[in-house]
């Protein structure tokens, strides 16, 4: 039987995944999106790929579904919102695409997002409320840690620790064994060679901290 999933958000990253599900639906999985919620108002009724925006975020308890995914790209606005979910008794699915290339012994999170054409090589681990997006390469024995974005195209080689609600920015490379902290941000097309304390924002290549503003 199919199981009904509500996205939570209807913006441009809700509408991946309601794309994920949908291949993925074709593919033979049994989720199947019925809609998105949104506070944006003035969206309210209009259809994204064909499925409705059937209200705002509050309106969750009156609409018949199985389960949730949510749709929001801010590590910490996703963060408050798995929360909420999870404590309001919600089941909180993880969605593969079909052409991911995932090891089977990768350990995966309860409302993760694997997008397209990603790979996740042997004895990785991904959190929970994960974004692993489009073309990013996790490779084997990496640790990704909860609420964390990894951004289309990034690189992540063998042994990376990336901590929790922490931005892996599209296109960077994180060189082996490298750690990143808790809340980090890795610029676009940044270059990782050593550890990033938590809270920090590096960029460029080799990563420097951002200059902080006086």
């Amino acid at each position: 039987m199919a199981r009904r999933v509500v996205i939570i958000g209807a913006g441009g990253h809700a509408q991946v995944i309601a794309d994920i599900m949908l291949r993925s639906a074709d593919a033979g999985s049994d989720i199947v999106p019925i809609g998105y919620l949104d506070d944006n108002v003035d969206i309210i009724g209009q259809h994204r790929l064909d499925l409705p925006v059937l209200g705002s975020t509050d309106y969750l308890q009156f609409v018949p579904h199985d389960a949730v995914i949510i749709g929001i790209g801010d590590n910490r606005i996703r963060y408050r919102m798995f929360n909420s979910l999870q404590r309001s008794g919600e089941s909180i699915v993880t969605v593969c695409h079909p052409s991911a290339v995932i090891a089977p012994d990768v350990s995966i999170g309860s409302g993760t997002v694997v997008a397209a054409r990603t790979v996740i090589n042997p004895g990785s681990i991904i959190g929970a409320n994960v974004i692993i997006n489009t073309g990013s390469i996790i490779d084997h024995h990496c640790y990704i840690g909860n609420h964390t974005h990894i951004a289309p195209g990034s690189v992540l080689g063998g042994g990376v620790t990336v901590g929790e609600q922490s931005l892996v920015g599209m296109g960077a490379i994180l060189l082996p064994q490298c750690t990143v902290g808790n809340g980090c941000t890795i610029g676009a097309g940044a270059c990782v060679h050593r550890a990033v304390s938590d809270g920090l924002t590096v960029i460029g290549v080799p990563a420097r901290p951002l200059p902080r503003q006086a």
